[in-house]
């Protein structure tokens, strides 16, 4: 029995978002109605007006949560719908160092108590999530999906290794308990995905008796480029964090570090994982688990690097190079793209990072797309652009 029919409505928090809009898209053409919040008036606009366009105006309201930290902040939002698609979450790296603040949530047993600096990071993550199950405690949704990040899962390395959903990321709280917020940006957000991912998992443990819906919650690795972005972009300094580094290395040229174009993990085009969050609430199976959602194959033959092997879900940037200068000058007119260095990726380049894809393929079964056809759609949409 599927878990949501076509008519049931969603509530998708952060309508306005990268993958929101695309989860709010792929539930529109499946035939639900959804209930998205988003955080003011103006940056619902958009979102209206965008679906509109395509010819949903009746299918989708929006409603105001301006914020996600306050107590009861979801109540209103939630009413009446049957399933919930929990996807507002800070998702950059830039992290500040703000003065310091006086609580995290002491049930998650953390030690960071003397580094308060960090915690306005965390606190948005953990609170609008633990926020959004306390509303629904009493409710009649069915299934709550919740978007963590691979940023949970994966944790530093020495040597190439695969990941799963049985592993939980354990260096970058490590290095921000030692650290506070002298740690690395990019700890500090992976600190804040792997505390707000356990947060709803204890919550759910801990309510399981008296709930009416389960929890699965979404891993994507490095989210790269769609055709088009459809949320609200003017510019490619707006891109998302991920999407603004790709258009960073390829178009604008701007590493020149082969250190940095040697960089490797595993990756999703945002179509892919935005239809990940649908099968998950369609699908029964999908109840109670963690679900990576990389690009690829977890079949260990044809996850080898085979210099572009489409099957591959893991990626280095000179290789998104590479495939770029591919393709046809008719996908890239206006844009003159990276050359990088092209002796980074070869039929012997080895991935740092892979993720086994066994339970997506069991459970969910997406059919990823390429490299190839995520470059060409991303150059097409930046060529309109004019960028």
């Amino acid at each position: 029995m599927p878990t949501i029919i076509k008519g049931d409505k969603v509530l998708v928090s952060g309508a306005n978002g990268y993958i929101a809009m695309w989860v709010i898209r792929h539930l529109l053409e499946r035939g639900y109605l959804v209930r998205g919040t988003v955080r003011s008036e103006a940056k619902g606009k958009y979102v209206k007006e965008y679906f509109t366009s395509l010819g949903f105006g009746d299918e989708l309201e929006l409603v105001i949560v301006n914020d996600i930290e306050k107590e009861g902040a979801f109540d209103e939002a939630i009413k009446g719908v049957d399933a919930i698609a929990h996807i507002a979450s800070p998702v950059h790296h830039n992290v500040k160092h703000p003065d310091g603040m006086q609580t995290l949530v002491p049930r998650l047993d953390c030690q960071f108590t003397s580094h308060d600096a960090v915690l306005e990071f965390f606190r948005p993550a953990i609170q609008g999530t633990v926020g959004m199950l306390q509303s629904a405690l009493k409710s009649n949704v069915k299934r709550i999906v919740v978007t963590s990040s691979c940023a949970a899962i994966l944790t530093s390395i020495d040597k190439p290794s695969t990941f799963s959903e049985n592993d939980w990321n354990t260096s970058s709280p490590k290095e921000v308990e030692e650290k506070g917020s002298d740690a690395s940006p990019s700890a500090i957000y992976r600190t804040s995905k792997t505390l707000a991912e356990k947060a709803a998992w204890k919550f759910y443990e801990e309510h399981k008796s008296e709930l009416k819906w389960d929890l699965t919650v979404i891993h994507p690795p490095y989210l790269m480029a769609s055709k088009p972005p459809i949320h609200e972009i003017d510019s490619p300094a707006s891109l998302n964090t991920s999407l603004k580094y790709w258009y960073d290395i390829v178009i604008a040229d701007t590493p020149k570090n082969k250190e940095r174009l040697a960089f490797s993990s595993g990756w999703v085009d945002v179509r892919d994982t935005a239809l990940g969050h649908v099968f998950a609430l369609e699908k029964e199976a999908a109840g109670g688990e963690r679900i990576i959602t990389a690009a690829g194959t977890s079949i260990p033959e044809r996850a080898k690097n085979l210099n572009g092997n489409q099957v591959v879900g893991s990626f280095n940037f000179q290789e998104w190079i590479n495939v770029a200068n591919s393709l046809p000058p008719s996908f890239h007119s206006n844009q003159r793209l990276a050359t990088g260095y092209p002796e980074l990726f070869t039929k012997d380049t080895i991935y740092h990072v892979l993720y086994d894809k066994s339970k997506e393929e069991r459970i969910l079964g997406i059919k990823f797309h390429t490299k190839t056809e995520t470059t060409r759609d991303t150059l097409k949409d930046f060529a309109r652009r004019g960028w």
